[in-house]
């Protein structure tokens, strides 16, 4: 646990402590004509991540399994040109549209997997080995996460598939296990292929295998549970309801709860505005919710005339001439209409990288003011370690005319002791005078 004590100048060069403590110092440099901010980015905790149950050994030999059922929907010669690429493993998608070249998408790039165009026998050729194409003009291979989508022209012919390449990884949710252990109900929001799937099936798998709980996936596409009517074993014990329409999934949301007496939703993609008032109902009753949605940041919620109600909706306040002037802001402004409907919301930056929100709605209450809110930043390191950053800003300010404190870690070897300015500092006081910056002094105090 650390405390930070801020002083001006003037202030004591040593704080007097207990003997059990040790103090590190640094400075801040800061102009004395900004309004006072604080930006510090500081490390909590690093400690390693579980190892999953199962052996590496036999997740690659039923991912290569899988991967051959999804391969088997091409001619031999693009199945055998694409097995013989070296990044396989990290294959993301195949494209084939009528009178192109057929595309694998990998993440160094697009590799073509034939000279010839595709062909309507080629189309014919993988329709015939998958599933229907629902509504949404998505189907799948049986017992299998990928997924197949089909694009057809006005006469309802199809013309072009992508064929989405799908994996169960287990321990993808470690960065989140504290939030999961705990309860909470996560919204995970992020673009098209970041992984947000591939997160809330982890999450269903952890709720239902290693904290026992009641856990009922509501799986619009059958992309979390896969194809068929028995479920993949990705998701453990979790227990999978399929949607026969997009259009009426707000309504299998509210039979899973009336039928089956879930301790915990898992529901993938929320995009309508039933569908967010469905997930509103039954936060309301108590039940845990894990979701996803399509965005960037909070941000993008809170502009979502759809989706809003997910962060307790945003409604114009009109205030007092006393209230506005208090406040420094205009007459009209943006408030929180209510509680939210998920308590965290989780920013995924990549598959390495999470944003997290731990109170959502203290988050859109940050923003429609005008302020950053409070995240937390977590990354999966080469080593296999959890790092977890928290940042809290309250203002924006020049980044010139600001000094980030180092990383607490970094800097606990005592390389910058009581007496000595950090170099960027130095030249900063050089350049100008003593009477335009401001010494701040930053005291960390705790237990080591």
């Amino acid at each position: 646990m650390f405390c930070f004590s801020l002083f001006r100048y003037p202030s004591p060069l040593i704080t007097e402590l207990k003997p059990h403590f040790k103090t590190q110092f640094f400075p801040l440099n800061f102009s004395r004509n900004q309004l006072f901010t604080n930006f510090f980015t500081t490390r909590i905790s690093g400690y390693p991540i579980k190892s999953p149950a199962c052996s590496s050994s036999s997740l690659e030999d039923e991912y290569d399994v899988e991967l051959g059922r999804l391969l088997a929907l091409l001619p031999e010669e693009m199945r055998s040109r694409i097995s013989e690429h070296e990044q396989l493993r990290e294959l993301i998608e195949v494209v084939m549209d009528l009178g192109r070249k057929p595309l694998a998408r990998f993440p160094s790039g697009d590799f073509v997997l034939s000279d010839c165009p595709i062909t309507v026998q080629d189309i014919e050729h993988a329709t015939t080995q998958v599933g229907d194409f629902a509504i949404d003009n998505r189907a799948g291979i049986s017992r299998t996460l990928h997924r197949i989508s089909a694009i057809r022209n006005r006469k309802g012919t199809i013309i072009g598939l992508t064929c989405r390449v799908g994996r169960a990884i287990s321990g993808s949710a470690d960065l989140l296990r504290d939030l999961v252990q705990d309860g909470a109900s996560l919204l995970l929001i992020g673009p098209p292929g970041v992984g947000k799937t591939t997160i809330i099936r982890d999450i269903a798998r952890m709720l239902a295998n290693e904290y026992k709980k009641r856990v009922m996936i509501v799986d619009t596409s059958n992309e979390i549970g896969g194809d068929g009517d028995i479920p993949h074993a990705g998701i453990g014990n979790a227990r999978r309801m399929q949607v026969p329409d997009s259009d009426m999934q707000h309504k299998v949301l509210i039979e899973a709860v009336e039928n089956h007496m879930p301790q915990v939703i898992v529901i993938d993609e929320i995009g309508t505005k039933l569908e967010a008032m469905a997930a509103s109902t039954i936060a309301q009753r108590g039940i845990q919710l894990v979701a996803t949605a399509h965005g960037v940041t909070i941000e993008n919620l809170i502009m979502n005339p759809s989706l809003e109600i997910l962060i307790g909706g945003i409604q114009s306040v009109t205030l007092g001439d006393e209230e506005a002037n208090r406040r420094g802001v205009q007459k009209t402004v943006l408030e929180r209409k209510g509680p939210s409907t998920f308590s965290c919301g989780v920013e995924i930056v990549s598959k390495t990288e999470l944003r997290v929100h731990r109170c959502l709605e203290a988050t859109v209450d940050a923003v429609l003011s005008g302020h950053f809110p409070c995240v937390e930043i977590r990354k999966m390191n080469s080593q296999g370690l959890e790092v977890t950053s928290q940042t809290s800003t309250d203002i924006s300010s020049d980044k010139k005319d600001v000094v980030v404190a180092r990383d607490l870690l970094e800097i606990s070897d005592g390389k910058i002791g009581n007496n000595q300015l950090p170099p960027e500092l130095s030249s900063n006081m050089a350049e100008d005078s003593l009477e335009d910056w401001a010494l701040l002094r930053l005291y960390v105090y705790g237990l080591f």
